[in-house]
């Protein structure tokens, strides 16, 4: 029961914000070609620009930007406003301690199978007879690869 308290009261909460945000919306009436908007009035329409746009899907005389504005120095507020709330795509990008953690990890590992790979080759190449019986075991290989290819392009080509 006390969940649904305070599950209720946010709800409550959120609507009532929803509420004195969307009243201060683009748009509104003080606005005319000798009262603009300004800088502070772009501030705010770009901080409830989410709001306003969920708003004006419903009711077409609500704004997300004021028509009648000072021009750049409205702009400006506007682009800051949505910028410093909805933020310039970094939030994708940031990571948590623990993506961070894992990332290392799978570093260090990459690191550590690199150089043995490395350390592998550096042998392989060095060890003479190693290398002639793989010349002749590769020869093979690719002579019978070279085989199955050709007689699967001469079955592909005869069906058409």
């Amino acid at each position: 029961m006390n969940s649904q308290i305070s599950q209720s009261s946010k709800t409550l909460i959120l609507i009532i914000f929803c509420i004195v945000v969307s009243s201060c919306a683009a748009g509104s009436e003080p606005f005319s070609a000798d009262e603009q908007a300004g800088f502070l009035y772009g501030l705010w329409h770009g901080v409830i620009s989410f709001i306003s746009i969920i708003i004006h899907i419903f009711n077409d005389t609500v704004m997300v930007y004021e028509r009648n504005n000072s021009g750049g120095w409205y702009d400006l507020g506007f682009l800051i406003g949505v910028t410093s709330v909805w933020g310039s795509g970094c939030h994708f990008s940031c990571k948590s301690a623990a993506d961070k953690k894992h990332d290392q990890e799978w570093h260090e590992i990459g690191e550590k199978v690199e150089k043995k790979v490395m350390r592998k080759l550096k042998d392989w190449a060095e060890d003479d007879e190693a290398t002639l019986a793989s010349d002749e075991e590769w020869k093979e290989i690719s002579a019978k690869v070279e085989s199955k290819l050709k007689r699967k392009i001469r079955q592909w080509a005869e069906k058409e």
